[in-house]
């Protein structure tokens, strides 16, 4: 894992011949051991999945707001086109590493002192029987889209706590509502965080820590291109990123905890509840 340093994606290339001494110079003393981290003025948001997709978007959304970023994802190159025109701080990561969730909470509370607001976005999915699903392909959705999430919230939830205030906002999916047919595994993953998302609000009751949980239908993304199955459904139609990243912004501002893109997806998830026979009868025929 690495760090801009400076925090500014302005910064231009070191020389290789110095490109260690200039890092030990410019790294935060917290880093160095001599004292504690810096800690900036302005809300901080830690945004994985900063990419693309939603994770881009939700990060120019923020940065508009005049927020500091922390973004994190595997592609420096890709963060670097996010950070575009801001003073981001990267922090490419990958969360499927063994402590990598850990080392990036580490590393983003180094940089900034705070964490105000994290933004769980990074997830991969997969589409097809689940009677052909790879069992290494069922471990990594399942680790990537839910264990690695719930870790990283462990390792930055003390930090808000102690802070007396903050907001964890889960990228969900309405896959997690409904259960979508040849998505099982990711429908459990988000559906698993949709629970989580319910249970840790329960916990932070009084802490001043909230938990939104975002619940978008299908997005214009390459998600589906890497997935190697492109949608096919008619209903619903993919909304665009920005229309995602807006709602977070709302959510965000709003102390939401649930919002749905578009809104209307809130209904099956009632259906299911009032009507579990109908619900059912409608997720044959259009799930």
């Amino acid at each position: 894992m690495t760090t801009t340093g400076s925090g500014s994606t302005y910064d231009p290339p070191a020389d290789p011949a110095h490109s260690d001494a200039r890092a030990a110079a410019s790294a935060p003393a917290a880093a160095r051991g001599h004292g504690p981290p810096p800690r900036t003025g302005r809300r901080v948001a830690l945004v994985t999945g900063a990419s693309s997709g939603i994770g881009a978007a939700t990060a120019r959304r923020f940065a508009a707001g005049g927020w500091q970023l922390l973004l994190s994802g595997r592609d420096r190159r890709r963060l670097e086109e996010t950070a575009s025109g801001t003073s981001a701080v990267l922090l490419p990561a990958d969360l499927a590493a063994p402590d990598g969730a850990k080392m990036l909470a580490q590393a983003a509370l180094r940089e900034t002192g705070r964490i105000d607001v994290l933004v769980a976005g990074a997830g991969i999915g997969w589409a097809g029987p689940f009677l052909t699903m790879p069992h290494t392909d069922i471990d990594r959705v399942l680790f990537l889209d839910l264990n690695a999430t719930l870790h990283l919230v462990r390792e930055v939830l003390p930090a808000m706590v102690a802070a007396g205030g903050g907001r964890v906002v889960l990228v969900g999916s309405v896959a997690g509502s409904v259960g979508v047919r040849e998505e099982a595994v990711y429908s459990a993953a988000k559906a698993g965080l949709a629970a989580f998302a319910e249970a840790l609000r329960q916990e932070l009751r009084g802490t001043g820590v909230g938990v939104t949980l975002v619940v978008p239908g299908p997005v214009e993304t390459g998600f589906f291109a890497r997935r190697g199955t492109p949608y096919h459904r008619s209903h619903p139609r993919p909304t665009s990123a920005g229309r995602v990243a807006a709602a977070v912004w709302n959510a965000v501002s709003q102390g939401r905890d649930d919002t749905y893109i578009p809104a209307w997806l809130a209904l099956p998830a009632r259906v299911r509840a009032l009507t579990p026979g109908l619900y059912r009868r409608l997720l044959d025929r259009f799930g």
